[in-house]
């Protein structure tokens, strides 16, 4: 690939938590697999532009919690920590009048140890930490409305920043096999949430350096990217991918 070629990339890398993958063993020594992100980062540092944001999603689990946290330090003589995203799948919430709301998925455990883990990180990096990004593409309404004409930076719009914490469920399935045959995906409205803060419109060029089933793809397909770039060594996953965006231009054009 061409230096400086792409605009943002949109990935999740394997954990190096023992996931069964179709072809891949993600069983590696420690330092074995933070070698090997140093490689393929290194790629993604040399194709990013300048401006350009690289979001990184990373999940860890209750035994091994320092996962995401030593990759980042792997990464940090590449690239600058500028936003850190708490990617939330299920959340209590108390209302006021004192009754609680639970929303979301979550995969329970049988531990008298440890909570369930209910969300991963989405680190957004990039070369100096100050690339602009659009809050607002994906903000939320004011909750107190006098809010809207009390701050003179709303300029009279019912929309703020939503902030680094995002509750993006899963969608409920029937059947894993064939509605989401990967066993690690992130939703594709994660991935359009990071188009939306920093796409460039049809401009914008994407990569997903490990795109498994293609949401990064399909988000990129929806926002209406000039070119998404997968890369993906199981062909059934690949197969997976381009079914669903082709599925998704069809029904765009």
């Amino acid at each position: 690939m061409e230096a400086a070629s792409v605009d943002v990339i949109v990935t999740s890398p394997p954990y190096n938590l023992d996931i069964s993958y179709r072809s891949f063993e993600d069983s590696a020594a420690r330092d074995e697999f933070l070698d090997w992100c140093d490689v393929w980062s290194d790629e993604v540092n040399r194709v990013m532009r300048e401006d350009g944001s690289f979001f990184l999603n990373l999940g860890a689990s209750p035994k091994n919690p320092f996962l995401p946290h030593e990759l980042l330090l792997r990464l940090r003589e590449k690239f600058v920590l500028q936003n850190t995203i708490h990617w939330i799948k299920s959340i209590t919430v108390e209302q006021r009048d004192g009754g609680e709301i639970s929303v979301g998925h979550f995969k329970p455990i049988n531990s008298p140890r440890y909570l369930n883990d209910c969300h991963e990180y989405l680190f957004h990096l990039t070369r100096k930490g100050s690339t602009k990004i659009d809050r607002l593409a994906i903000g939320v309404p004011y909750s107190d409305k006098s809010n809207i004409n009390r701050w003179e930076h709303t300029k009279g719009n019912d929309v703020r920043c939503r902030g680094n914490t995002w509750f993006i469920p899963y969608k409920t399935i029937q059947n894993r096999d064939s509605q989401r045959p990967h066993p690690a995906t992130f939703p594709v409205e994660l991935a359009r949430r990071c188009l939306a803060l920093h796409g460039k419109g049809e401009q914008t060029v994407v990569l997903d350096p490990f795109l498994g089933i293609g949401h990064a793809a399909l988000a990129a397909a929806e926002y209406g990217a000039k070119r998404c770039i997968g890369f993906e060594i199981d062909n059934e996953y690949l197969e997976t991918a381009r079914q669903q965006v082709a599925e998704v231009q069809g029904m765009l054009f």
